[in-house]
């Protein structure tokens, strides 16, 4: 099995471009099921995820073109018409985001077979969400020996529907499954991240008609068909927000490109509550090495609150500070288990249910970590970065499920990091 090794107290010094957002890429490539025509998608980061994900799609009939993936991150998709309408658990069980064609399938093909999902041990992430929804709009539904089973014999049709609970897949599930439902739907209650935004964008662009209100509300008149279009993915905000750490942490100075502002927004009004050294110029970050001397008590909480994905980055960064610091996780119940890691590296964090407090430490030391989850194992890098001595993390796949050539792109900034066996 594959680790990363990594020497630290090396300094930063470079540019580091963003990639596109896994996290708006794998709804996009599911909406795919919805047309005949193909759809193109740009700024696709090479990612275990997408490919994952396309792997499900070509078990459900969409021909996945991947030939320009690494060199251009551009992928395009076609889904065949095929009779297939079964997700199986060989691949389900890797991603939790296979779930997302779920709606589509069911819009489509009135029937869809889907593996329960798998992917980070980060909480459990009930599915009953995205199947009520489906429900109201006439899916029935059966689990049987670990799959979802549904129907929609006479098609999908249009509905009030409330969420129960702000849920960033069973929106975009149900938006996609409602844009070719009959007549009128209407969710409230819904997530708003960017992401699913920029998937509402390029259903648009297919023929959707879609209506994005305030106060967490949506409006689709649901249409007979899709077209194909060309699409391009917004950055990765929280991948931005991982390197921007990076150069706040490390000795040096790093310039972030493309970088949208506004999907970090309230990134960097902790970072300018903190006092600390960044700058804009244009779509790019500026970021030196910054010392914490302020303490913050941050809660995680849907966008366009403080994001879960960034609760175990910003841990190695507070760890530095001169004050104790708290951060309360409400999005999942099981994401804390990167904290051992990071104590067995020197951090000094405890936790009490629900609530870290990260104390100040005395620096982090090399050692040997294992990755728990995909943000967990990153933030093991960023303390391995400015660890004395050497630390060796085992169980990175975790890491190639969303960082797109990370060891690359440090490396090319002066760290001392590499795979091996």
């Amino acid at each position: 099995m594959e680790k990363i090794v990594i020497i630290g107290e090396e300094p930063l010094q470079g540019t580091i471009e963003i990639s596109g957002s896994k996290n708006a890429s794998l709804p996009l490539m599911a909406a795919s099921i919805l047309t005949d025509e193909t759809v193109v998608l740009k700024n696709i980061p090479n990612l275990a995820d997408i490919h994952t994900m396309a792997s499900v799609l070509e078990s459900l009939g969409v021909n996945c073109n991947k030939s320009d993936l690494i060199n251009k991150n551009i992928i395009q998709l076609n889904y065949q018409g095929s009779d297939k309408a079964l997700a199986e658990y060989d691949l389900v069980r890797k991603m939790r985001a296979s779930i997302l064609v779920l709606g589509p399938l069911l819009a489509r093909k009135r029937k869809a077979t889907v593996s329960m999902p798998g992917g980070c041990a980060i909480g459990a992430r009930p599915v009953n969400i995205h199947v009520d929804a489906l429900a109201q709009l006439g899916g029935e539904f059966n689990l049987e020996k670990g799959y979802i089973k549904c129907e929609a014999k006479s098609g999908l049709k249009g509905a009030k529907i409330e969420l129960p609970m702000i849920s960033v897949g069973a929106t975009e599930n149900i938006i996609m499954a409602a844009s070719l439902a009959k007549g009128e739907t209407e969710i409230s209650n819904i997530a708003t991240e960017p992401e699913i935004i920029d998937l509402i964008d390029c259903l648009k662009s297919m023929g959707a008609q879609i209506e994005v209100q305030s106060d967490r509300k949506v409006l689709i008149q649901g249409v007979e068909s899709l077209n194909g279009t060309t699409h391009s993915v917004i950055p990765d905000r929280i991948e931005a927000g991982t390197y921007i750490i990076a150069g706040l942490i490390t000795k040096g100075e790093l310039q972030i490109k493309n970088v949208n502002f506004d999907h970090i927004a309230n990134l960097l009004s902790v970072f300018e509550n903190l006092e600390l050294n960044i700058t804009r110029e244009n779509n790019n970050l500026i970021v030196k090495e910054s010392s914490v001397s302020k303490n913050i008590s941050l809660d995680t909480k849907e966008y366009p609150g403080f994001p879960t994905d960034l609760q175990a980055q910003i841990m190695v960064l507070l760890s530095l500070s001169k004050n104790a610091s708290t951060i309360r996780e409400n999005i999942f119940e099981n994401r804390f288990m990167h904290v051992p890691e990071l104590n067995r590296m020197g951090a000094d964090i405890n936790i009490n249910g629900s609530q870290a407090t990260i104390n100040p430490c005395n620096g982090f030391s090399g050692a040997q970590v294992m990755a728990t989850d995909l943000r967990a194992s990153v933030s093991l890098v960023l303390a391995s970065l400015i660890a004395k001595g050497e630390t060796t993390i085992n169980r990175v796949y975790h890491l190639d499920r969303g960082y797109e050539n990370l060891e690359n792109k440090l490396a090319g900034c002066g760290a001392n990091i590499k795979r091996i066996q």
